[in-house]
């Protein structure tokens, strides 16, 4: 990947992407609740819109450059 690809969307997607990994650990240490529908719900939208966002943005921009 090319730093010409790098916007804000990019790196919002990579801090949602962080975020959603982060939580899932920091709870799961803090509470020792490693399996809970709750945590699986935040944490699958924080990952899977920060890996379609990466994606989205960077394929994007490959093809209309």
């Amino acid at each position: 990947m090319d730093e010409k690809y790098l916007n804000m969307k990019t790196i919002a997607s990579l801090i949602m992407l962080l975020a959603g990994i982060i939580f899932y650990i920091y709870w799961g240490v803090q509470y020792g609740v490693w399996y809970d529908i709750g945590i699986y719900s935040i944490t699958i939208i924080l990952v899977l819109g920060g890996i379609f966002g990466f994606f989205l943005t960077t394929h994007w921009q490959e093809k209309t450059d």
